[in-house]
């Protein structure tokens, strides 16, 4: 299959250059990531084709758990994922294959991180996350920082579990708290975001009942974040 360059969603404006992607197994996983694509650039979080410098520059001055989500700069992969975390600028590149999309492995680590079949579904799952590790969380934890892609292995199980990021030596505890914004979201998207954050509940209601118009709205971008 051939490889896409999708659309900059910061404008004309901006003097970075869409990357290349890797080529297509199928055309199952092109319209896959293209779905992938089209809902992280209606997430508001999206940063395309930006490098992990100015990642780390973008992030330098956030609060620990801020992320935001950028083409990759290897041609391996489609998308990383930038984090500020306590020891600095942390990029996790997602990888997509087997019809999933899943965080960077440790080659050392005998457990596969969980998969997700939408990029902001990956993101979902891990905001709240983090905090101390099993077995007493940062002991040994050293600072660093730097713009090289990090590795990364599950500890625990559940809801106790924690993705550690395996970067020069050090494992820090993964925490997404808030995206950094990369545009402004429209008000109908901001409802969109609210519903969806309903509907996973107990008391949510019945979207069948919905009108036809509003329910494929919802269905388009059926992220809370």
């Amino acid at each position: 299959m051939s490889s896409m360059t999708p659309p900059d969603p910061r404008g004309q404006g901006s003097r970075v250059h869409p990357l290349r992607y890797k080529p297509f197994s199928s055309h199952a996983h092109y319209q896959q990531v293209l779905c992938a694509v089209r809902k992280l650039q209606e997430s508001g979080f999206y940063w395309g084709a930006v490098g992990g410098r100015e990642a780390s520059s973008l992030l330098r001055s956030q609060p620990p758990g801020t992320f935001l989500v950028r083409d990759s700069s290897d041609h391996h992969y489609f998308f990383t994922l930038s984090v500020q975390t306590a020891r600095g600028t942390k990029n996790l590149r997602i990888h997509s294959q087997g019809g999933s999309f899943y965080l960077q492995p440790d080659s050392c680590c005998t457990h596969m991180p969980p998969r997700f079949d939408c990029v902001l579904k990956l993101i979902g799952h891990y905001m709240g996350r983090g905090g101390e590790a099993a077995g007493g969380g940062e002991a040994g934890v050293r600072a660093g920082g730097g713009t090289a892609a990090a590795a990364g292995e599950t500890v625990g199980s559940g809801t106790g579990s924690v993705y550690l990021i395996h970067s020069g030596g050090e494992k820090v505890p993964l925490e997404l708290r808030r995206p950094l914004p990369s545009s402004l979201s429209s008000l109908q998207h901001l409802c969109r975001r609210t519903l969806n954050g309903h509907l996973g509940s107990s008391a949510s209601p019945d979207t069948h009942q919905l009108p036809h118009t509003l329910r494929n709205f919802l269905e388009e971008y059926d992220a809370p974040i």
